[in-house]
């Protein structure tokens, strides 16, 4: 693989998009195949926290009355749509994927710009708009971090996710997509992914690259 793009991940972020209540089988928002990726999801989550390496939930998070929602969207919640409403169980985050369990969404602090730590090397952070690196403190806190390689799992591949791995991508940063971890995905995005220097793996091979506990490789 050409120097450039070779994920390096000792020095990777594990990144979830928008995995919340509301877009699970039933839900105001529902996205089918989301709740298939759940169980994936975890495990993905549950091998960076004994790697000790750093994971950040992205999220949406709208306004009853409407004012911070996209514009496709807007009209939906003006009227009474509730998707992902500020302190509604539908905005929460999926059960399994917080360090611990009875963790809360502090939606005040999320909303003015700042990040949320839930755990030692894992954070919540809230976006505006489709992509993670929109008017967020993403891009900063990864700087921070010295992170050069990116691995994105999560909801709904043609919105949110695509959004966020090609602003990614314009950062220079490596990437590493997880198929069978973001749903939507489709043969058509991993050949338009592979064409910008995305590395496309499914689970089992992302884990082996993985050592249980302390190395990766």
């Amino acid at each position: 693989m050409e120097s450039y793009i070779t994920p390096d991940i000792k020095h990777s972020v594990l990144v979830t998009i928008d995995i919340q209540n509301d877009t699970l089988d039933g839900q105001p928002c529902e996205i089918p195949g989301t709740i298939e990726i759940i169980q994936n999801v975890i495990q993905i989550i549950q091998r960076y926290r004994k790697l000790s390496l750093p994971i950040i939930h992205v999220v949406r998070l709208y306004l009853q009355d409407g004012s911070n929602v996209d514009l496709c969207r807007r009209s939906i919640v003006e009227n009474g749509g509730r998707i992902f409403i500020v302190g509604s169980s539908g905005a929460d985050l999926v059960d399994g994927l917080l360090p611990n369990k009875d963790a809360k969404l502090d939606t005040d602090q999320l909303l003015s710009g700042k990040l949320q730590q839930v755990g030692k090397m894992e954070w919540i952070v809230y976006k505006p708009r489709w992509g993670a690196f929109y008017k967020t403190p993403l891009e900063k806190h990864l700087n921070a971090m010295d992170v050069s390689t990116i691995i994105f799992i999560g909801c709904n591949y043609p919105n949110c996710p695509r959004t966020s791995i090609y602003e990614a991508s314009e950062r220079d940063f490596r990437i590493i997509v997880i198929k069978d971890a973001l749903s939507q995905f489709s043969e058509q995005a991993q050949k338009e992914l592979n064409n910008i220097g995305v590395v496309v793996l499914d689970k089992k091979e992302f884990l082996n690259q993985c050592g249980p506990t302390t190395r990766c490789t």
